[in-house]
């Protein structure tokens, strides 16, 4: 078994995931890690045994000895940082989402078709039970004709930070473009499109707003900017649809299920393990709960392969190694973008606005020279 090794970029609330989960994979050694605060670093460094600490990220990918870097850090960073490590030659695993504009975003797919590095994005969902099952289903011809899908999240009062958890980067437009559309909505957009098989954006018209209240000393030391909850209805070629609801907070009940709606069947998607198919029999209408595990279990124990995909991480090993193909991380997220960056801009403009318009007027939030505001370490990308 080849031995996969690894850098991290960040060692924020995220990057404790990565590196817990890579060092569960045999095989597989993080080597490096990077962060420009030099309390954060070492404490995270220790915590997981990593012996090589960075301040510099340049530093980190002069080493000729690493196979792969994660970019951990927060969304208006992932275009430099991701540039940065596919041009040093690295295979690049980027957050979620993949940059905080549409343009950002597609520099950092072009930069790893011109450089021929592999680019992975997390895009958690896609590795779920209920996404394998669905797929299979849609595969299978079980729903006809797709003609809408319904992406929805949830949460009552769930704001970074603001509510108790997470940083209060996560709440800033300087660093993470936008909320509760790019954090959480990024993973219900994403799977609804790979399981729709990517159509392609017609238009899209949206809102996002920022209206309830919040803890005020934790407001003022955020300074929240971002949205809280986002609405948006998007058309795609040939008359398929798509409504999104994302919250982070609202005084409302739980929303609905994603779904995905077919001439001849429905799905309703859950979690990771909740699918329920909706079709009709010699007329009669069934509802029919799948049972995604017993099916996930039994093809596994057939073709242990499988496995490559049902997680992230293991999912870029695998591919790193030449054991799967790689899903199509970067033009599933590309895509999401474009649909997310369409509900703020239609929601500026005060309209519906086209794919054409939203990459055209797509600019750049990249953080290209930064003064970091707990140092004095100034980086020019």
């Amino acid at each position: 078994m080849k031995e996969i090794r690894i850098g991290i970029i960040g060692t924020g609330v995220i990057a404790h995931g990565h590196v817990s989960r890579y060092q569960s994979i045999p095989g597989v050694k993080v080597v490096a890690a990077c962060d420009i605060m030099p309390d954060k670093l070492e404490k995270f460094c220790d915590k997981y045994k990593i012996e090589n600490r960075y301040a510099d990220f340049r530093e980190l990918l002069k080493r000729d000895d690493l196979d792969a870097v994660s970019v951990c850090v927060h969304n208006n960073l992932h275009t430099p940082l991701s540039v940065a490590v596919l041009r040093s030659g690295k295979a690049c695993y980027c957050e979620k989402p993949l940059a905080g504009t549409y343009t950002d975003a597609f520099n950092i797919v072009n930069t790893a078709k011109e450089t021929g590095r592999m680019l992975h994005v997390q895009l958690a969902f896609l590795y779920q039970g209920t996404t394998h099952a669905a797929k299979k289903l849609i595969a299978d011809g079980r729903l006809g004709k797709i003609y809408h899908a319904r992406s929805y999240g949830y949460r009552r009062r769930g704001r970074p930070f603001v509510d108790g958890y997470a940083e209060k980067e996560f709440n800033s437009k300087y660093w993470a473009a936008g909320g509760a559309m790019y954090d959480m909505g990024v993973y219900h957009i994403s799977v609804l499109l790979y399981l729709m098989g990517l159509p392609k954006v017609e238009r899209v018209v949206g809102q996002v707003y920022q209206e309830m209240d919040m803890h005020e000393a934790r407001r003022k030391e955020s300074g929240f900017d971002v949205d809280e909850l986002g609405v948006g209805f998007v058309s795609f070629e040939k008359g398929l649809t798509m409504d999104i609801l994302e919250s982070w907070a609202i005084h409302a009940a739980s929303f609905p299920p994603s779904m995905i709606c077919g001439a001849e069947g429905g799905l309703s998607l859950v979690g990771d393990s909740a699918l329920t198919f909706f079709t009709e029999a010699s007329g009669y209408p069934m509802t029919c709960n799948v049972d995604v595990g017993l099916e996930m279990y039994r093809t596994r124990q057939a073709d242990p392969s499988l496995a490559l995909y049902d997680e992230s991480q293991s999912h870029f090993v695998g591919a790193l190694r030449g054991d799967c193909p790689l899903l199509p991380t970067p033009e599933i997220a590309l895509q999401t973008m474009l649909v997310s960056e369409g509900v703020y801009m239609s929601g500026q403009l005060g309209r519906e606005v086209t794919a054409q318009e939203i990459t055209a007027k797509s600019v750049s939030q990249a953080i290209r020279t930064q003064e970091v505001p707990f140092g004095t370490i100034k980086y020019d990308f």
